[in-house]
């Protein structure tokens, strides 16, 4: 569902991203971790569509993110870690907004979209202006607008920014709820607990590059510790010589 085939971006000749490649099939959550500076963002930009690799192509539902951006795009719901909303419009005039921009009949709006303000407990807030939402509602609001059309993929940039513990929780159950239906997830987080939990797998990307993938058990046996959790295994593989590094010679 994502193919990104030897994904490169330099900016003045130094690699943010370098000769990354990586699939993501139908219905999997991929967590996607990294120091700061790895590289997380500038990946998820190209996968977006936000701004072009230098090299290398990416692929979303088997259509090529160049040389057909607006279908590619249709496919994606995007969740980026700051959004971007219009404060003078309601959390429904919003929701309106980003449906007609990926063409949602007018016909199966207004249930879709009482549906996703539902989901996200935010119907009491449906009427309200944006200005007087709290960041965590503002973040559930973009969760909702980014659900609007059904997407095959969700890429998600640090998703629980700002979000108190019961909205963790219901964001969490969503993403499964989703990827069980056939949606693709592609999260970026610095929240390694919650990758730990939702992720059927996950990659570490390092300095542009990436530098391991797999399961949480795969990624245990990278540093020889079938009982560490996320936090040891990323420590081990970014941080060198430090009591989370590999076991054995």
């Amino acid at each position: 569902m994502i193919e990104l085939n030897h994904l490169t971006k330099r900016y003045a000749r130094v690699p943010a991203v370098n000769d990354l490649s990586l699939k993501v099939p139908r219905g999997e959550i991929f967590g996607f971790i990294g120091p700061n500076g790895a590289g997380k963002t500038t990946t998820i930009k190209m996968m977006a569509g936000l701004i072009a690799p230098t090299s290398g192509t990416v692929s979303i539902g088997g259509v090529d993110m160049a040389r057909n951006p607006e279908k590619a795009k249709a496919k994606i719901g995007f969740i980026p870690d700051r959004p971007y909303l219009y404060e003078k419009l309601t959390g429904m005039e919003f929701l309106r907004f980003i449906a007609r921009i990926y063409r949602v009949p007018a016909e199966t709006f207004e249930a879709k979209a009482r549906e996703n303000l539902e989901r996200f407990g935010l119907s009491d807030w449906a009427h309200d202006l944006i200005e007087a939402y709290s960041h965590g509602m503002r973040q559930r609001l973009i969760m909702a607008s980014a659900l609007i059309h059904d997407p095959e993929v969700i890429i998600v940039d640090e998703p629980m920014v700002g979000l108190d513990p019961p909205a963790v929780l219901l964001v969490k159950r969503i993403f499964r709820e989703s990827a069980e239906k056939g949606v693709t997830l592609f999260m970026s987080t610095h929240s390694l607990g919650v990758a730990q939990d939702v992720c059927h797998r996950i990659g570490i990307i390092h300095r542009g590059r990436l530098i391991a993938t797999g399961t949480l058990d795969q990624l245990r046996a990278r540093i020889r510790a079938k009982d560490a959790d996320l936090e040891r295994v990323f420590m081990a593989l970014t941080v060198p010589n430090t009591d989370a590094a590999p076991e054995g010679p």
